[in-house]
């Protein structure tokens, strides 16, 4: 079952570096923002407003997608909860927990190799590629 809302610590608006290296790792889940927002979520589910904080510059229409992408590809499930105050919750599903171990082994990996990846990237760039 999920954690009240109230015990959870909210997300930090500074969770991820403006400079963060995800654009550089060599292989995507989903879209460009998929991944970030599996880290969002890997403490415990989280509404759509909570998950906007840390993701700077992703527009709601944005978000809406990857949150559909994610939970069509079984990563994410989404949960309506009827009320006083209706909410919805997004939560990561084993298999998207299961992302987590190889994320962590990528994000080490880029940023072991963050210099070559970038000199890569521009010698790229330079040469019209």
């Amino acid at each position: 079952m999920t954690t009240p809302q109230a015990e959870r610590a909210s997300l930090d608006p500074e969770m991820f570096d403006p400079v963060c290296p995800s654009a550089l790792v060599p292989f995507r889940v989903g879209d460009k923002w998929a991944t970030l927002i599996l880290r969002c979520l890997q403490d415990g589910p989280r509404r759509f407003s909570e998950l906007k904080v840390p993701l700077r510059g992703i527009t709601a229409k944005s978000l809406t997608l990857s949150l559909r992408r994610l939970e069509r590809d079984g990563f994410v499930v989404r949960e309506e909860y009827e009320g006083t105050e209706r909410r919805v919750e997004y939560a990561l599903t084993l298999l998207g927990r299961g992302l987590l171990g190889p994320l962590d082994a990528a994000c080490e990996w880029t940023r072991n190799h963050w210099d070559e990846l970038l000199d890569a990237q521009e010698a790229g760039l330079r040469s019209g590629g």
